[in-house]
C-alpha cells in the first residue's frame, strides 16, 4: 500500500552543448552525467552545475562536421576509467576520463546500430548494419559474430512427446475450439518503429535478448542468447509488438509493449519466448507510442516513456513519463510526468541511476538536466480518535484507492472506495486538523489540487441495494488550480494540507543546494485558484516535511540529516534549528526515509528511520533492525527484520544517547517481507 513520494529534484539549465543530446550514461562513482551529441562528448556534474571535461568527436573524424553523424551507444566503464561510445558510422571509441583523450579501439565497415554492455562490464554486444551482432570482451577482443535472424528456435526448444492428437488434448477454459483455431498471420511492425535492434541484458549477465525486425514477416521478434553467443529461444509470433525492450534486473521477465486492436499494453515475456502477463496503458490504442521501457536497479519500478502519435495545433507532440509498480499481481501507475508540447523541454535521454534505485536522470533536447529522487511512503490518516477512519490512500493512476481500516480490512488492490479524478495523481495528503483527518487532497499531473470530504449525516446514503454502507465514500468538494502554472513536471513536492484552505509545498530553490517553502492559499477574487501567499528560501535541500496533529509543529529534514522547525503560523515564514531540552541543535546522523513527530517525557522529538533499518530520535539511536514504525497515542509500534512487533510506551522511553534498550513488550508476528506498521 505504498506510494512514491518525490523527495527532491535537481534541475540544471547551465549546460549548453553543440547539437542535441543523443545518448548519455551516469558515472556510478561520481554521479556525473556523460552526454554525447553528434558533435562532442561532455561530462557534466549536476551538483555543481559545472562541465568537468569534454572532447570533440568531429576533430578526429569520428563524426561528420555537418552534424549528419550519430552516436548509437554510450557506457561508463568504471574499471577502465573511461567511457565507451559507438557511432553509427561503425567506430568504437574510448573517452579517457582522466586525460580527456579519445581513442578508436575498433571499427565496423557496415556501421553500428546499437551497443550494449553486460552488467558486469565484461562483455559488449555490438549490432551491425548487416543484421549481425558482435560479442567482444572488455578488452575489445572479438568472441563471436552471429546473425541476428536465425531459423532455429534455439537450445531451449520445446519437446513434443507425441501423446495423442492436438484435437484430443485438454485446452482448459478455451475449449475444443482452441485446437481448430487458425494461426494468425504475422503482421509487419508499426509505421513509426525506428527498425533498430534493441539489446537488453539480464541482471546477472548470463543472458541477453535482442528485438529486431524479421525480414520475412516485417514484424518484431525477440531472441534470447546466452553469454557464449548461443541462441536459447525465439519468441512466439506477437502481432503489434513494438520496439521497447528491457529485461527485469531480477531476471524473471522481459518487458516490451504491444498494440492490440482495442488497447495498448505493456507485455512481459519469459526467457523461453512465451508471453506471461501484461497491463493496459491509460491511452487509446492510437494515441501514444512507447519510446522506451526502463527498469530501475532493484526491479521495483518500471518507467514507461511515451510520446503522442499525432501533433497538436502547434505541430508538436506531447511527451510523458510514467512510473509503474506492482503488488498482489496488480499494476499501479504511481507517478505521471507530463513534459508538454515544447520541443525544447522534451526528454531525449532517460535512465535510472545505477546505484540509487529510485533516482532518475532526464536530459532534454535543450541540454537541461533533471534528476528526480523518490522514496517509498504510506499515506495514512493518524487515527487519533473515533471520528478518524484510520484511512490509507493508495495512488493508482487517475484513482485514489481508500481503505478505511476502522471499518474494514481488505488486501490491496481491493479497497473501501475509490476516488476518481480526470488526471493521473502524483501526491495525496490528509487534512492536518482534528476531526477533519478523513478529508483527502489529491495533487494531479495537470497541476490541480482536488479536495474530497465526507458528506453530512443527513446526506449520507445509509443503504445501498439493501446492504448497509459501512464506509461512506468521500465526495469531491472543490478543485483548485495553481497560479502561476508549475513548470516543469513535479515542480512542487512534499504537499501538506495544514488547514481548510491552506497548503504547504516545497519547490526548488534558486541554487541547486537550496529549497523554497511555499504557502498556498486561495486568492480573494477566485476561490478556486491557489496562489503563493508567502514563501521563503531554505539553505539546504528539503527531503522531508512532517506535521504533528497534536501540537501543530512542522519539521523539515534536509538531505544531510539536519532538522529544522518551520514557524508557519506567523505573518512571515521562518525556520530555526531543532533543539533539544538543553538548547543544543539536533540532527540525524544520516538522512532518514520515514519520519514522525512525537512527545517523549514532555519533549517533542522527530523520529527517523534510515534505509539501514536504524531508528533515531534526533541524534540518538532507539533501535536497529527496524522495518517500519508508527505512532499510536502514547505508544511506538515497530516491525523488525526478526518478524516481531515491538510496542514501546513513549512515556517510558529514555533518550540519552547510550546503549540502553527500550524493549517493553514484544510479540512475534508473521508477515511478508517489508511489511509496514
Amino acid at each position: 500500500m505504498r506510494n512514491l513520494k518525490l523527495l527532491k529534484s535537481l534541475r540544471n539549465s547551465e549546460l549548453q552543448g553543440p547539437g542535441s543530446p543523443q545518448c548519455f550514461s551516469v558515472r556510478a562513482d561520481t554521479g556525473s552525467l556523460l552526454i554525447a551529441s553528434q558533435f562532442s562528448i561532455t561530462e557534466f556534474d549536476p551538483l555543481t552545475a559545472q562541465v568537468v571535461r569534454e572532447a570533440s568527436l568531429t576533430a578526429d573524424g569520428f563524426l561528420s562536421e555537418d552534424g549528419s553523424g550519430g552516436v548509437v551507444g554510450l557506457q561508463d566503464l568504471a574499471e577502465l576509467q573511461s567511457a565507451c561510445l559507438a557511432t553509427a558510422g561503425g567506430d568504437v571509441v574510448l573517452f579517457n576520463l582522466n586525460t580527456s583523450q579519445l581513442e578508436c579501439v575498433g571499427s565496423v565497415d557496415s556501421g553500428l546500430t546499437s551497443m550494449s554492455w553486460s552488467p558486469d562490464e565484461e562483455l559488449v554486444i555490438l549490432t551491425t548494419g548487416q543484421e549481425t551482432f558482435i560479442m567482444m570482451t572488455k578488452d575489445f577482443e572479438p568472441i563471436t559474430e552471429v546473425g541476428i535472424h536465425q531459423d532455429d528456435f534455439g537450445e531451449g526448444k520445446f519437446i513434443t512427446v507425441g501423446w495423442g492428437k492436438k484435437e484430443t488434448q485438454f485446452h482448459g477454459s478455451e475449449g475444443k475450439q482452441a485446437a481448430r483455431r487458425k494461426v494468425q498471420e504475422a503482421q509487419p511492425a508499426v509505421a513509426w518503429d525506428d527498425r533498430r535492434p534493441r539489446v537488453t541484458w539480464r541482471g546477472d549477465g548470463q543472458l541477453f535478448a535482442i528485438s529486431a525486425i524479421c525480414p520475412q514477416t516485417g514484424g518484431r521478434k525477440v531472441r534470447v542468447w546466452n553469454r557464449e553467443g548461443v541462441l536459447q529461444a525465439t519468441s512466439e509470433p506477437v502481432n503489434g509488438l513494438e520496439q521497447a525492450l528491457c529485461w527485469k534486473p531480477s531476471g524473471s521477465l522481459i518487458a516490451s509493449s504491444q498494440r492490440h486492436p482495442n488497447k495498448h499494453s505493456v507485455v512481459f515475456m519469459e526467457k523461453n519466448g512465451l508471453l506471461h502477463g501484461d497491463f493496459t496503458l491509460p491511452f487509446s490504442k492510437d494515441q501514444a507510442k512507447v519510446k522506451e521501457l526502463l527498469w530501475n536497479a532493484d526491479s521495483t519500478v518500471l518507467a514507461v516513456w511515451l510520446e503522442d502519435l499525432s501533433c497538436g495545433d502547434d505541430g508538436h507532440v506531447n511527451t510523458y513519463l510514467q512510473l509503474w509498480t506492482v503488488g498482489n499481481y496488480h499494476w499501479y501507475l504511481k507517478q505521471s510526468l507530463d513534459f508538454g508540447r515544447d520541443p525544447q523541454k522534451a526528454p531525449v535521454c532517460i535512465c535510472w541511476d545505477p546505484e540509487r534505485p529510485l533516482q532518475l536522470h532526464v536530459v532534454t533536447s535543450s541540454w537541461n538536466s533533471i534528476t528526480y529522487s523518490w522514496g517509498w511512503t504510506t499515506e495514512r490518516s493518524p487515527g487519533l480518535d473515533v471520528t478518524d477512519n484510520a484511512s490509507v490512500a493508495v495512488i493508482d493512476g487517475d484513482k485514489v484507492l481508500v481503505t478505511t481500516f476502522r471499518q474494514c480490512v481488505v488486501p490491496p488492490p481491493m479497497c473501501s472506495f475509490e476516488l476518481q479524478l480526470k488526471s493521473p495523481i502524483n501526491q495525496v495528503t490528509f487534512l492536518c486538523r482534528p476531526k477533519g483527518t478523513n478529508q483527502i487532497a489529491a495533487f494531479t499531473a495537470n497541476g490541480q489540487i482536488s479536495v474530497f470530504s465526507q458528506v453530512s449525516e443527513e446526506q449520507a446514503d445509509k443503504t445501498s441495494d439493501g446492504f448497509m454502507v459501512v464506509s461512506q465514500p468521500l465526495v469531491l468538494q472543490k478543485t483548485f488550480r495553481l497560479t502561476p502554472p508549475q513548470d516543469p513536471p513535479l515542480a512542487l513536492r512534499q504537499l501538506l494540507w495544514l488547514q481548510d484552505e491552506l497548503f504547504l509545498a516545497v519547490g526548488s530553490g534558486l541554487l541547486p543546494t537550496s529549497s523554497t517553502i511555499l504557502m498556498l492559499h486561495p486568492i480573494q477574487d477566485a476561490d478556486d485558484t491557489l496562489a503563493v501567499r508567502s514563501e521563503m528560501e531554505v539553505d539546504g535541500v528539503v527531503v522531508g516535511v512532517v506535521h504533528s496533529f497534536q501540537t501543530g509543529t512542522v519539521a523539515l529534514q534536509l538531505e544531510d540529516g539536519q532538522i529544522k522547525k518551520l514557524l508557519w503560523d506567523c505573518p512571515e515564514l521562518s525556520v530555526e534549528d531543532w533543539r533539544d531540552s538543553s538548547g543544543c541543535s539536533v540532527s540525524f546522523p544520516v538522512p532518514c526515509i520515514q519520519t514522525a513527530l512525537c512527545s517523549i517525557s514532555g519533549t517533542e522529538y522527530l523520529l527517523g528511520l534510515t534505509d539501514r533499518s536504524h531508528l533515531y530520535a534526533g541524534d540518538t539511536e532507539l533501535a536497529s533492525g527496524v522495518c517500519s514504525f508508527a505512532i499510536c497515542d502514547n505508544f511506538l509500534l515497530l516491525t523488525t527484520h526478526s518478524h516481531t512487533c515491538r510496542c514501546l510506551q513513549l512515556s517510558g522511553l529514555t533518550v540519552k544517547g547510550g546503549t540502553e534498550t527500550n524493549d517493553q513488550s514484544e510479540r512475534r508476528i508473521y508477515y511478508e517481507n517489508n511489511t509496514t506498521a
